[in-house]
């Protein structure tokens, strides 16, 4: 979002709104540095609405989490993967080029599973979500490498998310070529588990 420029149309629905307020407040600055003062101004509902559609706000960062897996790790990365991969192997290292533009955009913000678990911990709703969602991250990635043929896809997976996450903490620090060394050392784990 952009200065005060509202990311919603007018006429969509308050529950919406306000998922999609949150979503990109959440995602930029954390789950402790927004207020539900701050939601509710710029989701521009009342914060009764807000709390009958999200009775807490962890309600609403749980349901923030399930559309960050389902816009991002959905729609987006298994979405790209399928499109540029001819086959199997090909959808696993696609997962880098799409890291790689998205470590280019000037909206990277990091992974929000591991941001959100760093800063609420693990034995927090919010904590424990972002583990379940970065488990769904590594049966995306088992998939692909039972589809290919691998062995060993449970330990392949974690090895993989292993390249995965460390390329956007590297990323993070400002290794914008992060995506294309992991998608090299990707190559010899495939190698390792044909």
């Amino acid at each position: 979002m952009v200065g005060s420029e509202r990311t919603f149309v007018i006429g969509t629905d308050a529950r919406q709104r306000i998922l999609d307020t949150a979503y990109e407040l959440f995602s930029h600055r954390g789950i402790r540095g927004v207020g539900i003062d701050e939601i509710v101004e710029r989701a521009d509902v009342a914060k009764a609405t807000l709390y009958r559609h999200f009775p807490s706000k962890n309600d609403l960062v749980l349901a923030f989490l399930d559309l960050r897996e389902q816009r991002w790790t959905r729609d987006y990365v298994e979405a790209e993967a399928q499109r540029r991969g001819a086959t199997p192997e090909d959808r696993l290292l696609a997962i880098f080029d799409v890291y790689d533009e998205w470590f280019h955009r000037d909206d990277f913000e990091a992974c929000t599973f591991v941001n959100v678990l760093l800063e609420m911990g693990p034995e927090h709703p919010a904590g424990g979500a972002s583990i379940s969602h970065l488990e769904q991250i590594r049966e995306l990635v088992k998939r692909f490498a039972d589809e290919a043929g691998l062995r060993d896809t449970v330990s392949f997976g974690r090895s993989w998310h292993i390249l995965m996450k460390g390329s956007i903490i590297a990323a993070a620090e400002g290794d914008l070529l992060a995506a294309r060394r992991s998608k090299s050392m990707a190559r010899r784990l495939i190698e390792e588990y044909r």
